[in-house]
């Protein structure tokens, strides 16, 4: 069962984000043990990656389903482009 805009099915979602939360605990873990910065920083930078990975799903669901397929979202063309846009420039601001 696939869930309402998103390519992935809820559970598969909520694997990937708790992997993800699991990095993070990883993640404070090295900083209470004193690891080596850069390693921490590796670490980080693979959270935000699996994260990327998460968020470019959603929006390729949101895509599928909810602009092409007609399931929500604003209806007209130019609204809808500007809705995306905005959101991946959202994605991109950080």
């Amino acid at each position: 069962m696939t869930t309402r805009g998103y390519t992935a099915t809820k559970d598969q979602l909520r694997a990937r984000l708790a992997r993800i939360e699991g990095q993070v605990r990883g993640v404070s873990k090295m900083v209470d043990e004193d690891r080596y910065c850069i390693d921490v920083l590796t670490q980080i930078n693979a959270v935000r990656a699996a994260l990327d990975n998460v968020a470019l799903g959603l929006l390729d669901g949101h895509v599928r389903h909810c602009l092409v397929g007609g399931h929500g979202g604003p209806e007209a063309p130019e609204d809808q482009a500007d809705e995306l846009m905005s959101a991946v420039g959202r994605m991109l601001s950080r």
